[in-house]
């Protein structure tokens, strides 16, 4: 159970630093390295991804609470954005994270591999949203909240990158869309949580110490670095773009995602 603590928590320590630099859940980097550990670890090739994606989902529900208090205590958080998304993020999420445990793993690795590749060309382009006319009314920001939840649970990220570009477009300031996006992760994560545990009771050849498709050595090794390191990417990420940072971040996902794809083809 314990063979693979080291790799646990230097995942977490990375992704921890990243979710609060960039308002990221660290999903689009966990699930391939968690994938690769599973596969080492020789668990059912049939689960590995699904339970790489759940697992990183879950990790969300620590990771968000410790970065959107530091961006909450630099007045980054736009409550009433929250609240408006939140019931359309709630249900988009569920509903993915069920859709997920029903697809074949090949094909489940090609559509991350392709949504990651999406958010990773936008962050290494540095494509910004830029403000338009559209108000934010309650059907367009549930039907957008749903289908960023969707997405995130395919994902296993908190959508931060399509919350961010969302609230901006709407007018927000990008600081601010950041931290919302940390605390709109939260939310996502329990429902997507929720899902993916849901949707793995009782599958046959999971491994010993999972609920469903989370699998909680994993998750405990992750939550406890991400947590410690989460609060310092936060403050850095008010101290500075972080350009160079973003690419480094989204080059990194691009190569994790292509072997990932590669490896379960």
């Amino acid at each position: 159970m314990f063979d693979w603590w080291w790799a646990y928590l230097a995942l977490g320590a990375f992704v921890g630093f990243f979710a609060g630099l960039l308002g990221i859940g660290g999903g689009a980097a966990m699930v391939p390295v968690l994938a690769f550990i599973y596969a080492a670890k020789g668990f059912d090739a049939a689960q590995v991804v699904h339970l790489a994606l759940g697992t990183s989902m879950a990790t969300i529900l620590f990771t968000s609470v410790s970065s959107v208090r530091a961006h909450h205590a630099h007045g980054a958080v736009n409550w009433t954005a929250v609240k408006r998304m939140a019931p359309g993020i709630v249900i988009g999420t569920f509903g993915g994270a069920l859709l997920a445990s029903v697809l074949d793993v090949r094909l489940l690795s090609v559509v991350f591999t392709l949504l990651i590749y999406y958010i990773s060309s936008q962050m290494f382009f540095g494509k910004k949203p830029e403000a338009d006319a559209l108000p934010m009314t309650a059907g367009r920001t549930h039907l957008t909240s749903a289908l960023i939840g969707v997405i995130s649970s395919l994902t296993a990220t908190g959508g931060a990158a399509l919350v961010v570009a969302y609230l901006v477009k709407r007018g927000i300031r990008i600081h601010e869309g950041i931290g919302t996006a940390a605390a709109i992760g939260w939310p996502l994560a329990a429902a997507g949580t929720a899902g993916y545990v849901l949707a793995g009771l009782g599958r046959q050849g999971m491994p010993d110490w999972s609920i469903g498709y989370v699998y909680l050595p994993g998750l405990a090794g992750i939550v406890v670095a991400s947590m410690l390191l989460a609060p310092f990417g936060a403050r850095l990420a008010h101290r500075t773009p972080g350009p160079l940072l973003k690419k480094i971040f989204a080059a990194l996902l691009f190569v994790l995602a292509t072997k990932m794809l590669i490896s379960f083809l």
